[in-house]
């Protein structure tokens, strides 16, 4: 999957305040239902992970994996991150477009 779209996708959030990035800012985002979905970097630890799929799945937002950390940390233009919250319906909108759109071209 070229996920260059969607980097920069998570990028314009990011410089439109639509991010919470980190594992505390994530985390409390999703607690406090202003997440529209996570994003989990596929190298993130095994904690990491099961405590988001458990937060997620509790508090029905979706979760998709994407990516490295050192990846979703340049997209935001930060250090390395494991995980990101998008707090707004139509960046998550235009991801969740992008990941079909680039599913669709895997297929072809």
């Amino acid at each position: 999957m070229n996920n260059k779209k969607i980097y920069s996708l998570i990028g314009l959030a990011m410089k439109a305040g639509a991010v919470a990035s980190g594992e505390f800012s994530t985390e409390k985002a999703v607690k406090a239902k202003k997440a529209k979905m996570v994003i989990l970097a596929e190298d993130a630890s095994a904690n990491t992970t099961k405590m988001f799929n458990n937060m997620c799945t509790f508090y029905e937002t979706p979760l998709i994996t994407l990516g490295t950390k050192e990846e979703l940390g340049k997209a935001l233009g930060k250090e390395i991150r494991a995980s990101l919250a998008i707090i707004n319906e139509n960046f998550y909108k235009a991801i969740m477009k992008q990941i079909e759109i680039e599913q669709e071209n895997m297929e072809v």
